[in-house]
């Protein structure tokens, strides 16, 4: 997907060193709520080891991932995981971070728009869900946003990058919510 500013990519036409220097520019921002990602992308070869098991994951179909690319600079700006996935129930989690050069003008509002008619359409997902630590106001108005609805506070359900275990935030959007605010 395209618009004037920003491009939207699938992996296959992501290089290690633009995500590391995506995860770089950020790491002390993302370190809490993506540990994983910025703990396994310290050094351009762990990157690429990052990405190759990312395509395998998209292969076996546990995960989709989502770039998002400035279309003047032509710089990574954003991440977006599809994870999670449970077929038995038809649900997935939505993860995702924006380069804090471009936070609060909606492109990741708009991404996640797209990636809910993935997850929705081409994945045929029932319900999608959104945790975010209490703290991240931002991420959660994008949940709200979307027609998604707090379900609940789960206490001590995520391992921050400190090691710590934090409440998260809990959204949910069933796929008839999303049809109905989609019109």
């Amino acid at each position: 997907m395209e618009t004037l500013n920003w491009t939207i990519e699938r992996i296959a036409t992501i290089k290690p060193d633009e995500f590391y220097a995506l995860v770089d520019r950020n790491r002390q921002r993302i370190i809490q709520t993506f540990p994983i990602t910025a703990s396994a992308c310290t050094t351009l070869k762990d990157t690429a080891t990052f990405l190759q098991e990312a395509v395998d994951n998209e292969i076996w179909s546990e995960n989709y991932y989502f770039y998002l690319r400035d279309n003047k600079s032509n710089v990574l700006i954003g991440y977006i995981v599809v994870k999670n996935i449970e077929m038995d129930v038809l649900m997935c989690e939505l993860a995702y971070f924006i380069d804090v050069a471009f936070e609060g003008k909606g492109i990741i509002s708009s991404a996640i728009g797209n990636t809910l008619d993935f997850c929705f359409g081409e994945m045929g997902m029932n319900k999608v869900t959104i945790s975010t630590l209490p703290l991240n106001i931002a991420s959660q108005k994008v949940a709200i946003k979307h027609g998604f609805v707090q379900e609940g506070i789960l206490r001590q359900e995520f391992k921050s990058g400190e090691g710590k275990l934090e409440d998260v935030v809990y959204f949910g959007l069933l796929q008839d919510e999303y049809k109905t605010n989609e019109k």
